[in-house]
This record gives structure tokens, sequence and C-alpha cells, in this order.
């Protein structure tokens, strides 16, 4: 199917059906929309521009927007705590709050040291076969997840530490770049080796803006755009992934997780507790706790759940209502000519960039609203390089979703760094781009072939997102 889009001039307006995806073509001489994220869009606002409310969000919303993002920062504690409603900390965990991985509710990035810390990132783990539903199958000492920390008493499961190695490359043009190849390392592992089969997949903790909208498009839009035969013969095959969704007890579309192995946010948000946290709630009401950690099977619990359903609800909304920002330098003469140079060399194929939301069955500040996020929430191969080896649900370990790119510019602002892909790998937009492979080696060589001035123009529409 044919993949390109249409974008009016000034108000780019809906060109057929609500909910359904704007595609009849493209047009080079208007730039897209300021407003990325429609109604929902809020100004940018320095190291703060992914932590506001939406735009049209209602005073009884705000208020449980607050709310839910006193949890989001909230700093979980040991269990039995004078305040019960916020202890059940670990036993074994990675962070002690969500914030401590998504600062500003934005993306984390790898240790900046050698041998340093993992503050904004995570090793999944599974080994061969999947689980009753089809997704992966946790490893049997250390689960699906490393734990690198656990309250006092209680052994942590491990480490992992990075070592790099710079990989050389050229542009057509002659200018040289280099990119870093991370290999991991596990260290102080407390309940044994992980074994020849271990499965593991490093990743950083992506930014959190513009997700209630990602959950506002339909499915039939997904539908659509998939792809998995590639029937049109583009090179591009674009797959759903259905997962287990552990609120509605079905089998669904992902659109969250770098996989998309989350058909929800409630859903995403509670597993991350428990994985990242510790904190069971009522879609996951075990502890973090394989066979065979004693210890951490013996420790004192929290409330059960230790998230109730009235916290996870706040948080959910919170996740849910976060502001895109506002592009910046629309009318700027590279970003124009880099918006054409983004459809042209293919990128748009796969980073959709125009959707109009369907009925959000909770948030109608949400629906029908025509956003910008340039995914299309769908998995493809990136190549062997960027590979992990590690299934989830449909996806291979060759596959990833596309991830949305607004937002992208300012990440540097609200995090102070510009690490990029599902590990951190890329240090820059740039070094993102030529690490890509599979379906999107077409594009990166067509990227790696264009001149200095017009990567610049690129770069300049991308970081104008």
């Amino acid at each position: 199917m044919k993949r390109t889009l249409w974008i009016t001039a000034a108000l780019i307006l809906p060109l057929i059906l609500l909910g359904t995806i704007v595609e009849a073509g493209y047009d080079t001489e208007a730039p897209i929309s300021a407003s990325p994220g429609g109604e929902t869009t809020q100004p940018t606002r320095g190291k703060n521009s992914f932590s506001l409310p939406a735009a049209n969000i209602n005073r009884d919303q705000l208020r449980v927007f607050f709310f839910g993002n006193k949890l989001f920062n909230t700093n979980w504690v040991i269990a039995p705590a004078s305040v019960k409603t916020l202890d059940g900390l670990g036993p074994t965990f990675n962070r002690v709050s969500c914030s401590g991985s998504h600062l500003r509710d934005g993306r984390g990035q790898p240790p900046t040291e050698k041998g340093g810390e993992f503050l904004s990132m995570l090793v999944r783990l599974s080994i061969p076969e999947t689980d009753e539903h089809g997704g992966p199958n946790p490893h049997p000492a250390y689960g699906d997840q490393l734990n690198d920390r656990a309250i006092p008493s209680i052994p942590a499961e491990g480490k992992v530490t990075i070592e790099t190695t710079e990989v050389p490359g050229q542009f057509a043009d002659g200018a040289p770049y280099s990119l870093l190849r991370p290999d991991y390392h596990f260290t102080d592992l407390a309940f044994g080796p992980l074994g020849p089969e271990v499965m593991y997949s490093p990743r950083v903790a992506p930014a959190v803006i513009g997700l209630g909208l990602l959950e506002a498009i339909s499915e039939k839009d997904l539908e659509a755009l998939a792809d998995p035969d590639d029937a049109n013969d583009d090179g591009i095959s674009g797959r759903l992934n259905h997962v287990w969704d552990q609120g509605d007890k079905s089998m669904r579309i992902g659109r969250f997780g770098w996989k998309s192995n989350a058909a929800s946010l409630r859903h995403q948000n509670a597993g991350a507790a428990v994985g990242d946290i510790g904190l069971t709630s009522n879609l996951f009401p075990e502890q973090n706790c394989p066979e065979g950690q004693d210890a951490c099977r013996n420790a004192p619990l929290g409330n059960t759940p230790e998230l109730n359903d009235e916290f996870l609800d706040k948080m959910t909304l919170y996740t849910q209502t976060l502001a895109v920002p506002i592009r910046r330098h629309v009318n700027d003469p590279d970003v124009v000519a880099g918006e054409t140079l983004f459809r042209d060399i293919g990128c748009a194929a796969c980073h959709i960039p125009t959707f109009v939301t369907s009925t959000h069955p909770e948030l109608p500040i949400l629906s029908n609203q025509t956003i910008h996020p340039f995914t299309d929430l769908l998995l493809h191969d990136m190549g062997e390089e960027l590979a992990d080896g590690r299934p989830d649900f449909g996806a291979t370990g060759k596959e990833w979703r596309t991830a949305p790119l607004w937002g992208i510019g300012l990440v540097e602002a609200v995090n102070k760094h510009t690490r990029f892909l599902h590990d951190g790998r890329a240090r820059s937009i740039e070094e993102a781009i030529l690490w890509h492979g599979g379906e999107a080696e077409k594009a990166k060589e067509a990227y790696r072939n264009l001149d200095a001035p017009e990567r610049t123009q690129l770069l300049a529409f991308l970081n104008s997102l």
C-alpha cells in the first residue's frame, strides 16, 4: 500500500473520514503543523518541556494529573513504613521511582562512564520457548529483567557493564563518521550463571509524552498500515504485534514498548511498577522473586496490592495526558527543505507523520485530534546490527517498533544528553540514522549519500520536532 501523506497548508485539514490516516500523497510546499499533539500541544518550557499536562485538559482531570505526577515522582520505601500506601519497594528492583528512569518524563541513557551504574536503563531476560500466552519465557533464576538493586539483607541479582567498540564509516562525499557498538557483560550474579540459552535485551527508558494520543489511534488504522508480506513490493513489511493484555485478559494489538509488547498504558504502567520498582498490583499480584531467591520470597511485604487500583488509575491518566511540545523554527528554510528530504529518502514510509485519533473511551480530550507522532507503531526488521536476538510475542529478535519522533529535538534540553535507539548506543540523531538496517537500509543509504548541506537540512527538520 502507498504510505505517503498529503499535509495541507497551515491548518492541516483531514482529507478523509475522521479516525483514518491522512493518506493521499504529500505537499512539499507547506510544513507539517506546528502542533504535533493537536489541541493537546503545549509550548516548550526548557527542561520541563515534557512535563506539562495536555493543553485542553479540564479542571477535574488536572487534579488527577497532578496526583499522578506526585506518584510518578514518589520514592517508594521499604515495607513496613508509616505511610502504608507508599511502601513496598523491592525486594529487588532497578529504581525507587518512575521518574528515576524517566527523568523529567524524558529519555534514559547508558552509563556515561565505563563500568557506570544503569540509572535509566535495564536489561530484559528470557530463555527459549514462550510462556502460556506466547510471550517471552522468564529466566528461571532471574525473571524477566535483571534487578541490580535490593533492599537491605536481600541480594541484588547482579550487574551489567558495557564496553564499546568504534565502528568507522564514511559518507558518500568522503566525510568520516564513527559509531559505537556496545558489548554487554554480566557480573556479580547472585544466583548462578545466566547460562548459554539466555536471551537478553538492553533498553533505555523512552520519553513518556503523547502516549494517550498513541493509545487513541484506532486499531483499524494500524491494521491498514500493516503490510507483513510486503504486498506492494517496497521493501518495507511492517507487522502488528499481538500481545497479552493483563487488564483485559485477552490478546490485543501491541503499541507501547520498544517492541510494541504492551497494548494499553494501564498494563504498561503496572508491568513497569512490578518489574522496575517491585510494586505489586491487581494486574501483577506476585512479587518479582523467582524460584530459588528465598530471601526475596521471605521479605516483608507492603499493602496487598502495593500499588492500589486508585493509584494505578491516576498514574495512568498522568501518562495518558502528558503533552507533546510545540515544534520550533517551522518556517526556517532548512527545516522546510529537510521535511522534503525526510519524505524523499523514505523515512516517512515507517515514521508516518500524521494520524487522526479515534474516540478515546476514557478521555474525550484525546479524541479526534490531528497528530504528528512520526510512527506507524508497527514492527520492522532493523537488521543484524540492531538485533537483540530476543523474541517478544510476535516480534522477532531483529524487529523493533518504529519509535515516535515527536519531541526528539528537545531531548538535550530536557535530559542533557543526545543518546538514541533502544539501547542508547547512538550519540546523536545522525548516528541513530546510520545504525538503521534491514528494512531501513535503503533510507539509511540515501541519507549517507546526501551532501553535507542536505544532511544539515534533514537534521534541522528532525530537531524541529
